[in-house]
């Protein structure tokens, strides 16, 4: 088997695939990519067991025959990019399982293993299928994927909860202490009942990096134990997670009666300043709401203190509240509008936080003792 293509088009479907692929390993062919050359279609697959991505690129050519073959990926990701822009690559499966590489006066020979000994993530029923623009699934991704656990024991919360009802798609993500949420109305979201799944965080992650063209649409299917995505340039496959996810309605405050409007951007600023003395471990801050002003104040176990004055729009009690620092800062770097909208109740009652028109997003964050 002998083909050729061209160094741009192999490195970046090359970089999308081996960035699935584990450095530890329980099987060695776990640290190779599959390349399936069919005509002038060469197709380059990589998995952990959990996730798997495979990226198409065109060859130069006819290959001079089809077939399968392994290469370590680190070996010939770091090879790509090696050699200068615009070079030619050729491959050729040469004697002793070997698989010989090169691109003008470089020559390279690496070891493959078996392509039969290569796994593939095992697909089951499909209960929902839509396409939408890769833009508005990336969009639901980034707006949610901060709040996702990490190592939690409660492990359905080391993803993010899809929900599909007709037409419209929700993301939310939660660690126990803060919750995200957004919803993407769409007629193009043509299922016939609701469903709802839970994706793992890596395959999350990935999915998040392989969505690089906005404008061009990504087929979505809901397997019973699988997510599909797929576009011109590649398909993703990732396993769910298999549990329950906790009911996200209960968690939304209902109820709030003081509504703070204030700068997205004044805001941020506000608690970025008081983040610098707040508590290292803790990064709690104290808020404290009067006519028109909310104080921002921290301090840390050094007796340092910091005070910050934000100017908002709010008429009605004082209330003095704590929350980390950390997680409002995050929902004031993911949403885009100039203006936010902050409801409160008490100060022993989550937070909501949501733009203050025409959102399609909505966070909560859970108080402080201080």
């Amino acid at each position: 088997m002998k083909f050729s293509v061209q160094r741009e088009a192999l490195l970046k479907s090359l970089t999308l695939v081996a960035g699935v692929v584990e450095r530890r390993q329980t099987l060695a062919v776990l640290a190779n990519v599959l390349f399936d050359v069919k005509g002038q279609t060469l197709s380059i697959t990589g998995t952990d067991l959990e996730v798997e991505i495979t990226g198409r690129v065109e060859m130069e050519g006819p290959a001079s025959e089809d077939g399968q073959l392994t290469l370590p990926a680190k070996k010939l990701l770091d090879i790509c990019k090696s050699l200068s822009d615009g070079s030619s690559i050729s491959f050729e499966l040469v004697e002793n399982s070997k698989v010989k590489v090169s691109s003008g006066r470089s020559r390279f020979t690496l070891a493959t293993l078996p392509a039969n000994e290569f796994p593939n993530v095992e697909e089951g029923d499909i209960n929902a299928e839509f396409n939408i623009l890769q833009g508005q699934l990336k969009r639901l991704i980034d707006r949610t994927a901060f709040a996702m656990a990490q190592q939690d024991v409660r492990y359905y919360l080391n993803g993010m909860l899809w929900e599909v009802t007709p037409q419209q798609l929700r993301t939310v993500a939660t660690d126990g202490h803060r919750l995200a949420l957004c919803d993407l109305q769409s007629d193009a979201i043509n299922v016939a009942e609701s469903t709802q799944i839970i994706v793992p965080r890596k395959g999350i992650l990935e999915l998040a990096r392989s969505l690089i063209n906005e404008d061009a649409n990504v087929q979505v299917v809901f397997g019973h134990n699988h997510l599909r995505a797929t576009t011109e340039s590649f398909t993703f496959i990732t396993k769910l997670v298999d549990g329950k996810f906790p009911d996200y309605q209960r968690v939304l405050p209902r109820g709030g009666n003081k509504t703070i409007l204030g700068s997205r951007l004044g805001l941020r600023e506000g608690f970025n300043r008081a983040a610098i003395l707040s508590n290292e471990k803790y990064r709690g801050v104290r808020l404290m709401l009067s006519d028109d002003t909310l104080t921002i104040q921290a301090n840390n176990p050094e007796q340092e203190e910091a005070e910050d004055s934000v100017a908002v729009e709010y008429s009605g009690d004082s209330l003095e509240i704590g929350f980390n620092v950390n997680y409002l800062i995050d929902v004031l770097s993911v949403l885009s509008g100039d203006t936010i909208k902050l409801t409160l109740a008490d100060s022993n009652s989550s937070a909501l936080l949501e733009e203050a028109s025409d959102g399609d997003s909505v966070y909560v964050i859970m108080p402080m003792r201080l």
